[in-house]
């Protein structure tokens, strides 16, 4: 009845008549019955999920937000000397903390910049129990709810906000394509072959499909001479005086 199995994760704090004795385990200890009380101190690794709490983010919208604590016991003394439990006491001090923390946060920080304050509910916590031999590895906030409402605003802003950059991506677009085809006029205008080679591609793409009708752009270079006789007769007709009109009739 005086032996006692501490295992390799445990730790035994054992009282004899009410006086500490040193830290016991892990393996085979004695305890004398009657004389010496013994309490397990595991050493692993504790998962503790905060409940959801009902916080105010500081831009006035209401949230349900839950987290998860991950902590572990590094001095098994003072976390029997030092407080009641030392699981419930993180637990609460977890849950005040995590409304503390979100309540001085707006949404858009709580919902996109998690880690920022992740980090920050953990180095509060750890500070708050590392006066009861107790380490805290992990603060993660698991989810957050948000009114139905408010749900459907966001909605409505983000496809806003993909609104507005489709249409300045589409802007962009056809400012970039004026430019590029200014300067291709240019060229163009410097060599007028490579407009006709161009008109004459233009007819290959398009016959290319055999139910097809195509109209043959004639370019005005071939017209120009005929233009420029017709102008210079007119001008020619003009010019003369009424009476050598008379006289040509």
């Amino acid at each position: 009845m005086s032996l006692r199995i501490v295992k390799e994760y445990e730790r035994g704090v054992a009282f004899r008549l009410g006086r500490l004795r040193p830290l016991l385990g892990p393996g085979i200890v004695v305890v004398l019955p009657g004389l010496d009380k013994m309490v397990r101190v595991d050493l692993r690794v504790v998962t503790l999920t905060i409940p959801p709490q009902e916080v105010i983010t500081r831009d006035n919208v209401t949230a349900r937000v839950n987290a998860v604590v991950l902590f572990k016991v590094t001095d098994p003394i003072r976390s029997v000397m030092a407080v009641e439990n030392h699981a419930v006491a993180t637990s609460q001090i977890s849950q005040t903390t995590l409304r503390s923390v979100v309540g001085r946060a707006e949404l858009d920080t709580l919902l996109a910049h998690r880690a920022d304050l992740n980090e920050d509910l953990a180095k509060t916590i750890a500070q708050q129990s590392e006066p009861w031999g107790v380490q805290v590895d992990v603060v993660e906030i698991k989810d957050v709810e948000i009114p139905e409402i408010m749900q459907r605003a966001m909605a409505r802003e983000a496809e806003a906000e993909r609104e507005r950059r489709a249409k300045v991506i589409s802007a962009r677009g056809e400012l970039q394509a004026s430019k590029e085809l200014r300067d291709a006029s240019i060229i163009l205008s410097q060599s007028p072959a490579s407009l006709q080679l161009r008109y004459l591609q233009t007819l290959l793409e398009l016959g290319a499909d055999q139910n097809s009708t195509v109209v043959f752009p004639l370019p005005i270079d071939i017209l120009q001479p005929f233009l420029s006789a017709a102008t210079a007769v007119t001008t020619h007709f003009t010019d003369r005086p009424k009476g050598d009109l008379d006289d040509s009739a």
